[in-house]
C-alpha cells in the first residue's frame, strides 16, 4: 500500500507550535504553580561581527520548561498522527 512521505517542514512547525503554546502556558501558570519554571536553557552565546559598515550578531537559547517539553511531544504526536 502506497504511504505519501511526510513532509519535514509540517514536523518543524507543528512543534515550533506546540512550543510556543506550552511556553505561554507554562508563562501564566508559574504564579500558581512554580514547579513550572523551566529547568534546562542551552544554546550559543550572542557573538557579534563588526565590518565596520554592518554589524552582525548570532546567537540561540532554547530554555525547556515541563509544559515547552510537552508542547513538542504533542506536535510530534500530532505529526505522527496526519
Amino acid at each position: 500500500m502506497y504511504k505519501p512521505q511526510r513532509n519535514f517542514w509540517l514536523l518543524v512547525i507543528l512543534m515550533l507550535v506546540g512550543a510556543l503554546v506550552g511556553d505561554a502556558l507554562g508563562a501564566v501558570l508559574i504564579p500558581f504553580l512554580p514547579a513550572l519554571k523551566p529547568f534546562a536553557s542551552v544554546g550559543l552565546a550572542p557573538a557579534t561581527l563588526d565590518l565596520h559598515f554592518a554589524r552582525l550578531t548570532f546567537g540561540f537559547t532554547l530554555t525547556l520548561g515541563p509544559l515547552t517539553a510537552l508542547g513538542l511531544l504533542l506536535g510530534y504526536l500530532l505529526y505522527r498522527k496526519l
